[in-house]
């Protein structure tokens, strides 16, 4: 499960330049263009295939983080309890979950080779303000893996607010690990726990 949601972070590289209402890329265009864009960026950075993570969060920062809602990410994670957290606590849940998914799954670019994607058929209409876009990493020796990207038409453009990795949804696979934090220390627990996560990746990324 680790491997597979690993290669989470090569193929969620959704990027493109601002967009009106009236020219918006289509979500499936989008996530093929921009995905073959960020792809071939690893394959001639030599840095990133020898491991360095700080240029890695770098292309990270640049090509997928503006598109991601992590807000929205984070109150699915969360579930329920999100309700019951103040402002305050919202706003500090969402930056460490960021940071949490950033330097979890940075790492995964370096792992990159030569997988090959498919990408599978849209299915949305043009009417439609929420897309799922599929596709599939196909592997030398292994299994293909589906990884479904759930987007959200916003004025902003589109924005990711899950991915299904061989049917388990990246939110909620954190969701019952929270509800226990929760239960055990409240939403400030359930902070601080997150933040010490952050902390043990960063200094296990900086000893690379």
């Amino acid at each position: 499960m680790k491997r597979i949601l690993a290669l989470f972070c090569i193929y969620l590289a959704l990027v493109a330049p601002a967009a009106t209402a009236a020219d918006m890329v289509a979500p499936d265009v989008l996530v093929r263009d921009v995905t073959n864009e960020v792809l071939a960026i690893v394959r001639a950075d030599k840095a990133i295939q020898a491991g360095d993570t700080h240029r890695v969060l770098q292309l990270v920062d640049a090509k997928v983080l503006p598109h991601f809602d992590f807000r929205r990410m984070t109150m699915l994670a969360v579930g329920r309890d999100w309700r019951d957290a103040s402002p305050a606590q919202q706003a500090k849940l969402t930056e460490a979950f960021r940071t949490l998914l950033v330097r979890t799954y940075s790492n995964a670019l370096t792992q990159y080779r030569d997988q090959v994607i498919d990408f599978k058929p849209s299915r949305a209409a043009d009417a439609d303000t929420r897309v799922q876009i599929r596709t599939e990493v196909k592997q030398a020796g292994a299994q293909p893996i589906g990884i479904d990207y759930m987007l959200e038409k916003t004025d902003k453009g589109w924005k990711v607010f899950d991915v299904v990795v061989a049917g388990v949804s990246l939110v909620t696979n954190y969701r019952s690990n929270f509800a226990q934090e929760i239960r055990n220390g409240g939403v400030d627990g359930l902070i601080r726990s997150i933040e010490d996560k952050n902390r043990s990746l960063e200094a296990e990324q900086a000893r690379q």
